[in-house]
């Protein structure tokens, strides 16, 4: 063979084989496949986070959650749609991430050396810490100081960060303070937070977001006391998608002060999403309201009394038709968009008071049929009015642990509304009879009990 061919014919050899292999690291971007091209021409981000009141969750059938809501708005902007995989803890989502399983971690990772070797970290970096959860009062009878925390009762719960903070707090103030370990399985930290707001224990610890976000339930607690360190955290990626953490980081930096993107953080944590309080009601010439003759009409439709509707009303609305709640929910009888969308309601007419009922009492119609098991009347309406502020799902759920821990699952009272105030501990929401994950019961609780508790006064002042 002459020398020359020979030559090129190793040549040739040698770039076959720095082709197959990638070559070097010199390659210009055109040379190097880009993982978020990828993404967009499978035109899905597959988003892995985890249940909590700050990250994701349900609710009346809607997906919500401040980290959703952020990664939504980014996958919007590409008209990416938006797949959550939720995982049980912290482990098994790296887990996910590396064994390729979802492309981004909307979650608050916290930004630690050796986890940069691991992934990469993106988007809105945020500083987190943890706070003492105490009453408000005046500036000179609070704990101003963490010094001032010798000699007094703090609650948390046992095997979580906070009592580890709490536990290496006292040792560096030389003890002295009273550390209240309580067990997970029955109180998880935003009790321990509502608990404080009620007077039952006087201090707890969470993190600044857990905080800032269960103060906008409870505005007689206070947050302004650090008893931690600041812990920076973000989103993250695999350490082989390079394009998609620029992407988020670029879409960050261009929308960050946008009102869209700022009107997520108020939502979650300025929003009030306290149970409204209940006013001294006019029910002077047998009148409940100016709708009155919509909840007569429509109630026809259900076989209900006309007075459970008007109760249902004044707890979702005080009857005011333009009224929007923290989490979008519209109208007098407070629908989701999507919800009221199903129904045949578009947004423009969602304030008119009687599409706005009429799409209501087809949505408790379809509750109805969904918990038709439940053969007591009284007992079923409990649960649909549980269902029509929670959203099914979460009822459901509650109903499938009651039954797996010996409850009666078709009695709410002290059966079924124990689970579902269960829900927002991980031990019952992560259990595989549970299909729709974290929720926070209290509410939905207090939701039955006001909506029975005005139509018992309706039915004693208004005739039917």
């Amino acid at each position: 063979m002459p020398r020359n061919i020979s030559r090129w014919i190793y040549v040739l050899l040698a770039l076959c084989l720095l082709m197959a292999c990638g070559g070097n690291k010199q390659h210009t971007a055109e040379e190097v496949p880009n993982d978020f091209d990828s993404i967009c021409e499978r035109g899905e981000l597959r988003v892995l986070t985890l249940y909590s009141s700050t990250s994701y969750f349900l609710y009346r059938g809607e997906e919500m959650g401040y980290e959703y809501e952020r990664i939504k708005q980014f996958a919007d902007h590409y008209n990416l749609k938006t797949t959550v995989i939720v995982a049980d803890n912290i482990k098994h989502l790296t887990e996910m991430l590396q064994q390729g399983k979802g492309d981004v971690i909307a979650y608050e990772m916290p930004i630690i050396g050796d986890a940069k070797n691991e992934w990469l970290y993106c988007g809105a970096e945020n500083i987190t810490h943890q706070v003492l959860i105490q009453p408000r009062k005046p500036k000179d009878e609070m704990i101003n100081d963490v010094v001032d925390l010798i000699g007094k009762d703090v609650y948390v719960e046992a095997g979580s960060k906070y009592e580890e903070r709490i536990n290496n707090l006292n040792n560096e103030l030389g003890g002295g303070i009273h550390i209240h370990h309580i067990d997970k399985d029955t109180v998880v930290t935003e009790e321990l937070i509502e608990m404080v707001s009620t007077g039952e224990i006087p201090y707890t610890l969470a993190d600044n977001n857990l905080a800032q976000l269960n103060r906008t339930y409870y505005n007689n607690i206070d947050i302004h006391l650090q008893v931690s360190f600041p812990q920076r955290a973000s989103w993250a990626v695999s350490k082989t998608s390079p394009a998609l953490a620029h992407a988020i980081n670029q879409w960050v930096k261009e929308n960050q002060k946008s009102d869209s993107y700022r009107s997520i953080s108020r939502r979650y944590f300025e929003l009030s999403k306290s149970f409204p309080n209940s006013a001294v009601l006019s029910v002077s010439k047998g009148q409940i309201s100016i709708y009155d003759h919509l909840f007569k009409k429509y109630a026809r439709e259900l076989d209900w009394d006309w007075r459970i509707l008007a109760a249902q009303a004044y707890n979702e609305s005080h009857f005011d038709t333009l009224a929007v709640s923290w989490a979008g929910a519209r109208g007098l009888m407070q629908l989701m968009p999507r919800t009221a969308q199903a129904f045949g309601v578009s947004a423009q007419e969602i304030t008119n008071p009687e599409k706005n009922l009429k799409a209501a009492v087809k949505s408790i119609q379809s509750l109805n049929k969904s918990l038709s098991a439940i053969q007591n009347k009284n007992e079923r309406l409990k649960f649909i009015l549980a269902a029509y502020n929670a959203g099914l799902g979460h009822v459901l759920d509650a109903m499938a642990l009651a039954e797996k821990y010996g409850k009666n699952p078709y009695v709410w009272d002290d059966n079924v509304s124990d689970f579902i105030l269960l829900k927002s501990n991980p031990e019952y929401f992560n259990d595989e009879v549970c299909k729709f994950g974290y929720f926070r019961g209290r509410q939905t609780v207090a939701y039955v009990h006001e909506v029975l508790r005005y139509y018992k006064i309706y039915q004693e002042k208004i005739p039917l």
